[in-house]
């Protein structure tokens, strides 16, 4: 008597495998979205934001500040044209690149030295170097004490935040 087997059916082709560069691919992908969502996250909520309040300012002085021949940089008091601080060649690095910096946008924007740079102190201990030529604000504490220091020296009073 002869066996019958079963019919062979038609096997189904296996499910396609994914290759290790598209799976990277993916993973990639979702986490640039997790990023991107993150990031709207924190900027819409504030998170990771540190404000100080405002303060009021207790002591301003308004400047120019004029390049002397001898290559040093003389900071004139706007009200009474007195010397208020004279910084010599290789002196006073973060004062000269900041000043240099304010006075670069105001030859950018086709503006002279007239007007006077305003240097704040606030009675919070902040320090802020205005521009009102160029509209141009500086919080000198974002750039450390020491380097705040450098202009509070400037003011009567050196505490700075």
């Amino acid at each position: 008597m002869p066996v019958e087997l079963p019919a062979r059916r038609p096997s189904s082709p296996p499910p396609p495998r994914r290759s290790p560069q598209s799976l990277a691919v993916i993973g990639i992908g979702a986490l640039l979205g997790v990023v991107m969502l993150a990031v709207f996250v924190g900027r819409r909520e504030g998170v990771g934001l540190t404000e100080l309040p405002p303060g009021r300012p207790v002591a301003s002085l308004g400047f120019r500040a004029e390049d002397r021949p001898d290559g040093a940089v003389e900071l004139m008091g706007a009200a009474d044209n007195r010397l208020v601080a004279r910084i010599n060649p290789g002196e006073g690095g973060f004062m000269r690149g900041t000043l240099r910096g304010l006075a670069q946008a105001r030859q950018r924007e086709g503006l002279g030295p007239e007007q006077p740079f305003t240097l704040t102190r606030f009675d919070n201990g902040t320090l802020a170097l205005e521009d009102a030529a160029t509209g141009r604000h500086v919080a000198l504490e974002a750039f450390g004490a020491t380097n705040a220091a450098a202009f509070a020296r400037l003011l009567p009073g050196n505490e700075t935040k």
